[in-house]
């Protein structure tokens, strides 16, 4: 299968390197010349412009996007439409909003995916989680670069209509937020506890066996083994927020509590107070663990 990729940063990079060892061909393309000089090195064919990117694509196109949320969508498909049509399938990636999702799905003349993306970078060897959206039809199509993609056939699914896919994935994201905000209350409390622990050992104990074992736990583990028992100069300032706010907005349309999900959501903002709390600055550290995010840092 042929698959053209717009979007060359680290996830969209992951998801050219795993197609083409999965033996399909990619288009790439970016508005970094240097990013495409890369996938080009690694077996993909460049181009230098969308138009060039498009010629390059057969008659049923096949179009993965890869960039940042928002105007940059709108924007990359207002030059890809006039070129697209019913048999082609466009696959937004992305951390879009789920009503976006269907907006454009509604307006664009290809079948639109709306595709949830999990794992971030560090999960580039095993593969991602991804959470689809949209037609049958397309979905069907593209099961060769979803298997490539993803773990494998069990690392993907449909979810349903447009917009499902990035719903879906919207509200992993505010249960992975109750999840570290909880790892961090924890961790926490055995620091400032009555016992002098050490917590890499915990983590690594708890990763055995326990009910509690998890992905996010072996990141504490690495945490506390790379950053030492007090997480040295890791700033208590927990980063990003958009998709857990999404998440408590939807709880109040929908009248669901979400007691856990909005308190992280408010200890992640509460942290830009620098009161140096451990549970934030673990979170902090976490988000470097799974999406390779910077990590503030104390002065």
């Amino acid at each position: 299968m042929q698959l053209g990729l717009i979007g060359l940063g680290r996830m969209g990079r992951i998801v050219v390197d795993r197609t083409l060892a999965a033996g399909h061909d990619v288009v790439a393309f970016d508005l970094d010349d240097a990013a495409v000089e890369r996938a080009a090195d690694a077996g993909a064919e460049p181009a230098d412009s969308i138009d060039d990117f498009v010629d390059r694509l057969g008659a049923a196109k096949r179009i993965w996007l890869m960039v940042p949320a928002g105007e940059a969508i709108d924007v990359t498909l207002a030059e890809l439409e006039p070129q697209l049509d019913g048999d082609d399938i466009v696959v937004d990636g992305g951390n879009s909003y789920f009503e976006e999702s269907v907006r454009r799905a509604e307006s664009c003349p290809a079948a639109y995916l709306d595709c949830g993306t999990s794992g971030g970078p560090a999960g580039a060897e095993l593969g991602f989680s991804l959470m689809v959206g949209g037609p049958q039809w397309a979905y069907d199509e593209l099961e060769p670069v979803f298997d490539a993609v993803a773990t494998g056939p069990d690392g993907h699914e449909r979810m349903g209509a447009a917009g499902s896919g990035h719903y879906v994935k919207m509200i992993h994201n505010g249960v992975e937020y109750a999840l570290m905000q909880t790892y961090g209350e924890g961790f926490e409390l055995l620091h400032e506890g009555r016992y002098d622990l050490d917590l890499e050992t915990v983590a690594s104990v708890w990763n055995n066996g326990a009910v509690i074992r998890s992905w996010l736990l072996e990141l504490c583990e690495e945490a506390f083994r790379e950053e030492g028992n007090d997480l040295g100069t890791v700033a208590d300032r927990i980063e990003g927020g958009s998709t857990g706010t999404w998440t408590v907005q939807e709880a109040l349309e929908q009248e669901v509590p979400l007691p856990l999900i909005y308190t992280a959501l408010s200890e992640r903002f509460g942290s830009r107070a620098d009161d140096g709390r451990v549970s934030r600055r673990l979170a902090n550290r976490l988000r470097y663990g799974f999406g390779r995010h910077e990590v503030p840092r104390q002065e």
